[in-house]
Protein backbone atom coordinates (compact mmCIF):
# COMPACT_ATOMS: atom_id res chain seq x y z
CA UNK A 1 0.00 0.00 0.00
CA UNK A 2 1.36 3.25 -0.94
CA UNK A 3 1.08 6.78 0.76
CA UNK A 4 1.73 10.40 0.19
CA UNK A 5 1.74 13.13 2.53
CA UNK A 6 0.99 16.10 0.88
CA UNK A 7 1.67 18.71 3.80
CA UNK A 8 4.61 18.49 5.72
CA UNK A 9 7.25 20.56 7.63
CA UNK A 10 10.38 18.61 8.31
CA UNK A 11 12.85 21.44 8.35
CA UNK A 12 11.41 22.19 12.06
CA UNK A 13 14.29 22.05 14.72
CA UNK A 14 11.87 19.11 16.35
CA UNK A 15 13.12 16.84 13.33
CA UNK A 16 17.13 17.56 13.31
CA UNK A 17 18.20 14.95 15.77
CA UNK A 18 16.28 11.73 14.21
CA UNK A 19 15.20 13.25 10.76
CA UNK A 20 17.04 9.80 9.39
CA UNK A 21 14.92 7.11 11.68
CA UNK A 22 11.84 9.68 10.82
CA UNK A 23 12.04 8.96 7.18
CA UNK A 24 13.16 5.13 8.05
CA UNK A 25 9.61 5.07 9.68
CA UNK A 26 7.71 6.83 6.64
CA UNK A 27 9.18 4.44 4.48
CA UNK A 28 8.31 1.28 6.70
CA UNK A 29 4.32 2.98 6.65
CA UNK A 30 4.34 2.86 2.58
CA UNK A 31 4.73 6.56 2.60
CA UNK A 32 6.37 7.05 -1.09
CA UNK A 33 6.42 10.70 -1.92
CA UNK A 34 5.83 13.45 0.68
CA UNK A 35 4.84 17.42 -0.29
CA UNK A 36 6.70 20.08 2.37
CA UNK A 37 5.25 23.35 2.44
CA UNK A 38 6.48 26.81 3.08
CA UNK A 39 6.17 29.04 5.56
CA UNK A 40 8.57 31.90 4.47
CA UNK A 41 11.17 32.48 1.88
CA UNK A 42 14.12 32.60 5.20
CA UNK A 43 13.34 28.52 5.02
CA UNK A 44 14.02 28.29 1.10
CA UNK A 45 17.34 26.43 1.87
CA UNK A 46 16.67 24.21 4.37
CA UNK A 47 13.23 22.96 2.41
CA UNK A 48 15.40 22.66 -0.33
CA UNK A 49 18.64 21.06 0.93
CA UNK A 50 15.97 18.04 2.60
CA UNK A 51 14.46 17.57 -1.02
CA UNK A 52 17.70 17.04 -2.33
CA UNK A 53 18.56 14.44 0.57
CA UNK A 54 15.41 12.57 -0.27
CA UNK A 55 14.55 12.06 -3.79
CA UNK A 56 10.65 11.26 -2.47
CA UNK A 57 10.33 15.04 -1.31
CA UNK A 58 9.15 17.74 -3.30
CA UNK A 59 8.25 20.92 -1.94
CA UNK A 60 6.26 24.34 -2.10
CA UNK A 61 7.04 27.80 -1.92
CA UNK A 62 5.58 30.65 -0.40
CA UNK A 63 4.54 33.25 2.87
CA UNK A 64 2.02 32.00 5.60
CA UNK A 65 -0.93 34.34 5.74
CA UNK A 66 0.43 34.30 9.85
CA UNK A 67 3.68 35.92 8.81
CA UNK A 68 2.06 38.43 6.31
CA UNK A 69 3.37 41.63 8.10
CA UNK A 70 6.83 40.07 7.06
CA UNK A 71 6.20 40.56 3.19
CA UNK A 72 8.37 43.12 1.06
CA UNK A 73 8.46 43.63 -2.71
CA UNK A 74 11.54 41.98 -3.39
CA UNK A 75 9.31 38.13 -1.70
CA UNK A 76 7.17 38.13 -4.97
CA UNK A 77 10.72 37.37 -7.43
CA UNK A 78 12.29 35.04 -4.60
CA UNK A 79 9.31 33.20 -4.82
CA UNK A 80 9.30 33.36 -8.36
CA UNK A 81 12.64 32.92 -9.12
CA UNK A 82 12.98 29.37 -6.59
CA UNK A 83 9.68 27.83 -8.42
CA UNK A 84 10.67 28.22 -11.93
CA UNK A 85 14.02 27.17 -11.37
CA UNK A 86 14.00 24.39 -9.32
CA UNK A 87 12.27 21.50 -10.34
CA UNK A 88 11.36 19.97 -6.57
CA UNK A 89 9.47 22.72 -7.17
CA UNK A 90 5.34 21.58 -6.76
CA UNK A 91 3.55 24.39 -5.42
CA UNK A 92 3.24 27.71 -4.28
CA UNK A 93 2.26 28.42 -0.48
CA UNK A 94 1.76 27.75 2.01
CA UNK A 95 -0.41 30.97 1.43
CA UNK A 96 -4.04 32.42 2.76
CA UNK A 97 -6.11 33.66 5.14
CA UNK A 98 -5.69 33.01 9.22
CA UNK A 99 -8.31 35.35 11.03
CA UNK A 100 -7.73 32.74 14.04
CA UNK A 101 -4.78 34.17 15.10
CA UNK A 102 -4.31 37.53 13.36
CA UNK A 103 -7.18 40.33 12.12
CA UNK A 104 -4.79 42.26 9.60
CA UNK A 105 -7.07 41.23 7.11
CA UNK A 106 -5.71 43.45 4.38
CA UNK A 107 -2.25 42.67 4.43
CA UNK A 108 -3.24 39.16 4.25
CA UNK A 109 -5.00 39.65 2.02
CA UNK A 110 -2.74 41.69 -0.63
CA UNK A 111 0.19 38.93 -0.24
CA UNK A 112 -2.45 36.02 -0.88
CA UNK A 113 -3.32 37.78 -4.08
CA UNK A 114 0.39 38.23 -4.80
CA UNK A 115 0.80 34.80 -4.88
CA UNK A 116 -1.76 33.71 -6.60
CA UNK A 117 -0.89 35.78 -9.17
CA UNK A 118 2.65 33.88 -9.15
CA UNK A 119 1.10 30.51 -9.03
CA UNK A 120 -1.24 31.67 -12.13
CA UNK A 121 1.89 32.64 -13.85
CA UNK A 122 4.13 30.09 -13.35
CA UNK A 123 0.50 27.44 -14.04
CA UNK A 124 1.79 25.70 -10.47
CA UNK A 125 -1.28 24.51 -7.61
CA UNK A 126 -1.89 26.28 -4.85
CA UNK A 127 -1.44 24.91 -0.90
CA UNK A 128 -4.15 27.27 0.90
CA UNK A 129 -4.21 27.97 5.02
CA UNK A 130 -7.67 29.01 5.46
CA UNK A 131 -8.70 29.50 8.99
CA UNK A 132 -11.70 31.32 10.42
CA UNK A 133 -12.16 32.71 7.24
CA UNK A 134 -13.90 30.17 4.63
CA UNK A 135 -16.05 33.08 3.40
CA UNK A 136 -13.12 35.48 2.64
CA UNK A 137 -10.61 32.85 1.04
CA UNK A 138 -14.07 31.85 -1.54
CA UNK A 139 -14.35 35.42 -2.75
CA UNK A 140 -11.04 35.81 -3.41
CA UNK A 141 -10.65 32.53 -5.35
CA UNK A 142 -13.79 32.88 -7.23
CA UNK A 143 -12.81 36.20 -8.12
CA UNK A 144 -9.33 35.03 -9.59
CA UNK A 145 -11.28 31.68 -10.97
CA UNK A 146 -13.92 34.15 -13.08
CA UNK A 147 -11.00 36.41 -14.08
CA UNK A 148 -8.38 33.66 -15.64
CA UNK A 149 -8.26 31.96 -18.91
CA UNK A 150 -6.95 28.91 -17.25
CA UNK A 151 -8.59 28.39 -13.79
CA UNK A 152 -6.08 28.11 -10.65
CA UNK A 153 -6.04 24.93 -8.85
CA UNK A 154 -4.68 23.51 -5.50
CA UNK A 155 -5.56 22.34 -2.19
CA UNK A 156 -7.87 23.45 0.70
CA UNK A 157 -4.75 22.01 3.42
CA UNK A 158 -5.67 21.07 6.82
CA UNK A 159 -9.22 20.94 6.59
CA UNK A 160 -11.65 22.10 9.11
CA UNK A 161 -14.65 24.13 7.75
CA UNK A 162 -18.31 22.89 7.74
CA UNK A 163 -19.87 20.83 4.60
CA UNK A 164 -21.00 23.76 3.42
CA UNK A 165 -17.80 25.31 3.40
CA UNK A 166 -16.55 22.49 1.41
CA UNK A 167 -18.67 22.40 -1.26
CA UNK A 168 -17.63 26.01 -1.70
CA UNK A 169 -14.48 25.04 -2.72
CA UNK A 170 -15.15 21.29 -4.68
CA UNK A 171 -17.10 23.74 -6.22
CA UNK A 172 -14.60 26.34 -7.23
CA UNK A 173 -12.21 22.89 -8.49
CA UNK A 174 -10.08 22.29 -5.78
CA UNK A 175 -8.50 19.47 -3.64
CA UNK A 176 -9.43 18.62 -0.10
CA UNK A 177 -6.92 17.54 2.51
CA UNK A 178 -7.43 16.12 5.60
CA UNK A 179 -5.10 16.26 8.61
CA UNK A 180 -4.87 14.25 12.01
CA UNK A 181 -7.92 16.47 13.18
CA UNK A 182 -10.31 14.33 11.21
CA UNK A 183 -9.50 11.27 13.63
CA UNK A 184 -10.62 13.82 16.89
CA UNK A 185 -13.71 12.39 18.48
CA UNK A 186 -15.32 15.53 18.25
CA UNK A 187 -14.93 17.07 15.32
CA UNK A 188 -17.90 16.72 13.87
CA UNK A 189 -18.22 18.97 11.00
CA UNK A 190 -14.50 17.10 9.73
CA UNK A 191 -15.89 14.28 9.79
CA UNK A 192 -18.87 15.01 7.45
CA UNK A 193 -16.57 17.12 5.24
CA UNK A 194 -14.79 13.79 4.97
CA UNK A 195 -17.79 12.00 3.79
CA UNK A 196 -18.62 13.89 1.14
CA UNK A 197 -15.50 14.77 -0.94
CA UNK A 198 -15.91 13.03 -3.97
CA UNK A 199 -13.11 10.65 -4.45
CA UNK A 200 -10.89 12.19 -6.80
CA UNK A 201 -10.67 14.95 -4.78
CA UNK A 202 -9.73 14.09 -1.60
CA UNK A 203 -6.16 13.98 -0.19
CA UNK A 204 -4.41 13.26 2.85
CA UNK A 205 -1.96 14.73 5.24
CA UNK A 206 0.09 15.11 8.69
CA UNK A 207 0.67 18.77 8.79
CA UNK A 208 3.62 17.48 10.71
CA UNK A 209 4.95 17.95 13.40
CA UNK A 210 1.57 19.66 14.16
CA UNK A 211 -1.47 17.72 15.11
CA UNK A 212 -0.54 14.32 16.11
CA UNK A 213 -3.24 12.14 14.80
CA UNK A 214 -5.34 9.42 17.14
CA UNK A 215 -3.78 6.56 18.49
CA UNK A 216 -0.47 9.07 18.74
CA UNK A 217 -1.86 12.25 19.73
CA UNK A 218 -0.77 12.37 23.10
CA UNK A 219 3.08 12.95 21.23
CA UNK A 220 4.87 16.34 21.31
CA UNK A 221 5.98 15.63 17.67
CA UNK A 222 3.55 14.33 14.90
CA UNK A 223 5.26 12.78 11.47
CA UNK A 224 4.93 11.20 8.19
CA UNK A 225 4.14 7.89 9.16
CA UNK A 226 1.37 9.19 11.17
CA UNK A 227 -0.47 9.84 7.86
CA UNK A 228 -1.92 5.65 7.61
CA UNK A 229 -3.92 6.54 10.61
CA UNK A 230 -5.23 9.77 8.99
CA UNK A 231 -6.63 7.06 5.83
CA UNK A 232 -7.64 5.13 8.32
CA UNK A 233 -9.80 6.91 9.68
CA UNK A 234 -11.38 8.74 6.35
CA UNK A 235 -11.75 4.79 5.16
CA UNK A 236 -13.76 4.55 8.15
CA UNK A 237 -15.72 7.63 7.83
CA UNK A 238 -16.65 6.83 4.08
CA UNK A 239 -16.87 3.08 4.28
CA UNK A 240 -14.55 2.08 2.28
CA UNK A 241 -10.82 0.43 3.01
CA UNK A 242 -7.74 2.05 3.86
CA UNK A 243 -6.46 0.31 0.71
CA UNK A 244 -9.11 2.01 -1.53
CA UNK A 245 -8.43 5.48 0.46
CA UNK A 246 -4.51 5.10 -0.11
CA UNK A 247 -4.81 4.19 -3.92
CA UNK A 248 -7.06 7.37 -4.67
CA UNK A 249 -5.36 9.77 -2.34
CA UNK A 250 -2.02 8.64 -3.88
CA UNK A 251 -3.27 8.88 -7.07
CA UNK A 252 -4.87 12.25 -6.62
CA UNK A 253 -1.62 13.89 -5.30
CA UNK A 254 0.11 12.43 -8.29
CA UNK A 255 -2.76 14.50 -10.47
CA UNK A 256 -2.18 17.59 -8.51
CA UNK A 257 0.99 18.07 -7.75
CA UNK A 258 2.58 16.51 -11.26
CA UNK A 259 4.64 13.33 -9.28
CA UNK A 260 5.30 9.96 -10.07
CA UNK A 261 5.49 7.40 -8.04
Amino acid sequence: MQLIDTHVHLNFDSFQPDLALVRSRWQQAGVVRLVHSCVEPAEFASIQAIAHQFPELSFAVGLHPLDAQKWHSDWADQIHSLASSEPKVVAIGEMGLDFYKADNYATQCMVFEAQLAIASQLKLPVIIHCRDAAKQVKEILQKWQDSQAEPLRGVMHCWGGTPEETQWFLDLGFYISFSGTVTFKNAEAIHASAAMVQSDRLLIETDCPFLAPVPKRGEKRNEPAYVRYVAEQVAQLRGETVEAIAHQTTRNACELFGLVV
